[in-house]
Order: structure tokens, then C-alpha cells, then sequence
């Protein structure tokens, strides 16, 4: 579990069908073969670790849902540790179980649209929370393919999210609870 406040953007310095590597400092302070970390808003586990860095393998079902896929190295990358127990939860619950992939349809500033796939919408409110790239946001518009957020300066230069241009990719989360009570309803 995450929070979608990113702590760093790493590069990525290795990506093969199977693996990624990432370049790091914070996130790998008192981390530990088998913890898990939030690449992109999606959540890895540690395979390797160096004082600078960290590998993760990735499946092919985390290749068909996300943008790790496209990534190669150099790519900036949000990066976040697992939410403790102990912690405040500034951002809202993200789990790292990515829903899709959408896309950049228009930018003006920190006004960003992004284009949704098919059947993802009906779990988009205005005023609620979604993750792109593991960053927790609000949604401040939602049509009937299109949902837009607004993101302060700290955010555009805190995460790759200020680097974007129209038609890249993102990875989406959609909030949980919003998936929990359509499966409540349908029973």
C-alpha cells in the first residue's frame, strides 16, 4: 500500500522484458531485498539492491497493463516506499495495482486531460482521487472519455508528471473503493 506522494524520481538504467533497474538514493534508505516500492505507481519487489540502485523483475501481465513496457534507460521514474503503519497518509490509498494506461489529450500549464480506456471511466468522480504514475490527484473535470486534474508547481517539479507531452502514456489507478462498491452493488 501507497500513499501517491512521491519521495523521488529515479532513472532507469536497465529495462528487458523481464527485468528493470532503477537509480536511486531515497527510496533505498533502510530498504531490504523483498520490499516492495511504487515504479510508476506500480508496485515491485526489490530483487537486487546496490547502494545506488535497485532491480525488480517484471511479469508479463505487469508489462500488459502498465507503461514499463516503453520504458528504457534514462526514462525519469516516480518512485515511492510502502506505506508504514505508523505514517501519515497525506496522499490517499494507492495499492499499485495499476487499471490501465491513458494518455495525455491536452496541456495547458498544469491543466492536464487525460484520455481513458474503455470501461475505466465509470470509476472517475470529480472531486475524487486517482493515481497517474503513483501520484495521488484530484479530479477536477470527468466527461465521457476524458478526465482532467490540476497540479500545483510542487507537483509538476517534485515528479515526471511536469515533463509530460501530449500522447504519452500514464499509468492509471483508479481509487479502490470506487472498484469495491461496484462489486457490492452487483451482488
Amino acid at each position: 500500500m501507497f500513499t501517491g506522494l512521491i519521495e523521488e524520481v529515479g532513472r532507469v538504467v536497465e529495462a528487458t522484458p523481464t527485468r528493470l533497474g532503477v537509480e536511486c538514493r531515497t527510496v533505498l534508505q533502510g530498504a531490504g531485498l523483498g520490499d516492495s516500492i511504487a515504479v510508476n505507481g506500480v508496485c515491485l519487489t526489490l530483487a537486487e539492491l546496490e547502494a545506488d540502485s535497485f532491480t525488480a523483475d517484471v511479469m508479463g501481465e505487469t508489462l500488459a497493463r502498465t507503461n514499463l513496457g516503453a520504458l528504457a534507460p534514462g526514462h525519469p521514474v516516480n518512485l515511492e516506499r510502502a506505506l508504514r503503519a505508523d505514517a501519515r497518509l497525506g496522499g490517499h490509498l494507492v495499492q499499485g495495482h495499476v487499471d490501465g494506461v491513458a494518455a495525455l489529450a491536452a496541456r495547458e500549464d498544469g491543466n492536464m486531460a487525460f484520455a481513458v480506456p474503455n470501461g475505466l471511466m465509470k470509476y472517475i468522480a470529480r472531486k475524487g482521487s486517482i493515481a497517474l504514475n503513483g501520484v495521488s490527484l484530484t479530479v477536477v473535470a470527468v466527461d465521457d472519455a476524458v478526465f482532467s486534474v490540476s497540479l500545483i508547481p510542487t507537483t509538476l517539479a517534485g515528479t515526471n508528471l511536469g515533463g509530460l507531452r501530449v500522447g504519452d502514456t500514464v499509468n492509471l489507478e483508479v481509487d479502490v473503493v470506487a472498484k469495491y462498491l461496484e462489486r457490492l452493488v452487483q451482488r
